[in-house]
């Protein structure tokens, strides 16, 4: 009988050995659509070398709050500024409404957002850190597979959220955006360091919920066609237990909060 909210040594070694497992899993060519941690490829399949220069914006959605940026890489520096920023509230009535609402609610508070930096003139490449577990098609392709963080719109599961933002933005028609690389928290977490330090190939993300990524080799990775060179994988392991294999350590407050919660059985580990 282990007391609340403490785990023996030998315990939290038996679950670390769970979470292996199920990385494993998730890598797997036949086995990744039963896996309870997605092991999500990315389609970045390198991290920063120093040569990066440029504008760009950046939208960054996993929360209650979202950020819009305005970024300037500077490769003599080898650093990234930030020129400005903005934070925009999303209320709970669009967190639980329709898809159309919310991305509506992103293009209005960009379009505030380039009018603020007299920006609208000009067509920059935006970064969108889209911080809800999603299989990625391609680095500007992104089907999201279910809501997490109190999050329920409707018609937006199962489809490219890429899309849903280049078309709530062709609604608006006041201004335009360049082309689109999707990523990650974790992954943009990752790639802002290794900017800095190019041995940095871990990206986590501790907060409203937990994430990590990392470099992986693509003979690893089977879900993927080709074995040269590597691929920065999204783990999503905070389904880890979402089929059940935390259950005997849950206690009866993680009951009560996953039960009552907007997505019950989901983000377990979380």
């Amino acid at each position: 009988m282990y007391i609340l909210f403490h785990l023996p040594q030998e315990k939290l070694k038996e679950v670390s050995a769970r979470l292996k497992r199920d990385l494993i899993r998730g890598l797997g060519k036949h086995s990744h659509h039963r896996a309870a941690v997605k092991m999500l490829p990315t389609f970045v399949r390198a991290t920063p070398d120093g040569t990066e220069k440029g504008d760009y914006l950046a939208l960054d959605l996993g929360g209650t709050n979202f950020r819009v940026l305005h970024v300037r890489v500077v490769e003599e520096q080898q650093r990234v500024l930030k020129m400005d920023s903005k934070i925009c509230a999303i209320p709970q009535e669009i967190m639980l409404g329709t898809g159309e609402q919310l991305f509506d609610h992103i293009a209005a508070c960009l379009s505030e957002f380039l009018d603020s930096q007299d920006l609208k003139g000009q067509t920059l490449p935006l970064g969108f850190t889209f911080s809800f577990p999603c299989e990625q098609k391609e680095i500007d392709k992104s089907i999201l597979i279910r809501w997490t963080k109190g999050f329920n719109c409707s018609g937006v599961e199962g489809r490219d959220v890429v899309q849903l933002l280049k078309e709530a933005i062709r609604r608006r028609g006041d201004y335009d955006i360049g082309s689109v690389a999707m990523v990650n928290d974790t992954v943009g977490t990752m790639m802002s360091c290794g900017y800095r330090d190019q041995s940095c190939e871990i990206g986590m993300i501790i907060g409203t919920g937990t994430n990590a990524c990392y470099m992986e080799e693509m003979k690893n990775v089977k879900r993927v066609e080709g074995e040269a060179g590597r691929m920065c994988i999204n783990t999503e392991w905070g389904g880890f237990g979402d089929d059940g294999s935390l259950r005997d350590i849950q206690t009866e407050f993680d009951v009560v909060v996953d039960q009552t919660s907007i997505n019950p059985g989901v983000h377990t580990y979380v």
